[in-house]
């Protein structure tokens, strides 16, 4: 799961460059997969202590890091270096280059990875809840693990095309002249054998489609827009490579009151004219239930009132925003008589001029009335 870059490497966060690399010396060759031989936890922690360096040594990373929970805003990986290349490049570049046994273990192919979206409401963004992913994956076959071959039986033997290097070098002729290049066997695909008696259950591939359910926490006050990293969650590997990552773009599910404005929420509060004018103690809801809130006499439509700490926690950060609540005054389009009379006696009293409306047959009858009035005066 993603973690958090300051705890991985066990320094403050205002820590200097020096004691983030001193930091990562250390770990780093404590977790060198050459020193933990077949250990794929080491593996994946060098994995993150070479993501987690990447980030706070570089210094536009960092500050972004630090603000947006991420090394590059709108879309890279949340807790990840986002970058491409081999993990061993860091760690070379810290130490000089070169390692007892030389870099990374080439058996095995690596799992793909996969990528699936995730809709979460705000009650659950807020909490850090875990939530279920549902997703197809390949898995491990079940009787030969990923290994290919019939469980057994000798189902491996030496490549004769590369002789067990897994590579074959070939010439090029080029305008600089003669050229060696290397690439992975065509016939092994790298893995120095060849299987000669595939595993009967998943046909010698090692793999098998699977729909399975992987739990994932969410880091507290996340919003939508980020994406999470889930190391080896994706597709397994073959032949004991490592399998791949889940990545899991999170999307903000619609709320009943609140839309989110970063960390406050927001929530449209509909009063009535009198209520607005003489003031009135209302109930809003709050994501931690319900508050009661005092709207003054006179509150003009718009204004804004604001609940302290009642919006989202502050990602990687402490503290709460607000919970910010706009008053809208809403005007009533029906009035009873007993109303309208009420509401034009208000407005004789302030001075208030309001256009008087007639109805249609008002209107007609003082048609009548005047042609009874003309055809009067014709006769005299």
């Amino acid at each position: 799961m993603p973690t958090d870059y300051y705890e991985l490497l066990g320094v403050a966060r205002d820590a200097d460059t020096k004691a983030i690399k001193a930091a990562y010396r250390k770990l780093a060759l404590k977790y060198h997969p050459d020193r933990n031989p077949g250990d794929p936890d080491a593996e994946e922690t060098f994995k993150s202590l070479n993501e987690a360096y990447a980030v706070l040594s570089d210094a536009e990373k960092r500050a972004n890091y630090d603000r947006f929970g991420t090394a590059e805003p709108g879309g890279m990986p949340f807790g990840g270096a986002g970058g491409g290349g081999d993990i061993f490049d860091i760690f070379n570049s810290v130490f000089g280059g070169g390692f007892a046994g030389g870099g990374r273990p080439q058996r095995g192919r690596p799992g793909e990875d996969l990528e699936a979206r995730l809709e979460v409401t705000l009650e659950q963004a807020r909490d850090g809840a875990t939530v279920d992913v549902d997703l197809e994956r390949m898995a491990a076959c079940e009787v030969c693990h990923g290994e290919r071959v019939e469980p057994g039986t000798d189902g491996k033997e030496t490549c004769p095309t590369c002789g067990g290097a897994g590579q074959v070098r070939s010439q090029v002729q080029s305008l600089l002249g003669t050229m060696m290049t290397t690439q992975a066997c065509p016939r092994c695909q790298g893995e120095g054998q060849v299987v000669t008696h595939p595993c009967s259950a998943c046909s010698g591939r090692g793999r098998t489609l699977s729909r399975d359910t992987v739990q994932v926490t969410l880091p507290v006050g996340i919003d939508g827009g980020y994406r999470l990293r889930i190391p080896g969650e994706g597709s397994a590997g073959v032949d004991g490579g490592p399998d791949g990552d889940l990545y899991v773009y999170i999307e903000l599910a619609p709320h009943e009151h609140f839309t989110r404005d970063g960390d406050d929420l927001r929530y449209a509060l509909q009063v009535g004219p009198a209520q607005a004018a003489l003031g009135v103690t209302v109930e809003v809801p709050t994501l931690d239930g319900v508050d009661t809130l005092e709207i003054p006499a006179g509150t003009q439509p718009g204004t804004e009132v604001r609940l302290r700490g009642k919006g989202m926690p502050r990602l990687r950060r402490g503290g709460f925003g607000d919970e910010i609540v706009t008053v809208q005054v809403v005007i009533p389009q029906h009035l009873t008589p007993a109303a309208r009379e009420h509401l034009e006696a208000y407005a004789d009293e302030v001075g208030e001029e309001v256009r008087e409306t007639h109805s249609l047959l008002d209107r007609l009858k003082g048609v009548f009335a005047g042609r009874r009035s003309r055809d009067g005066d014709a006769s005299d």
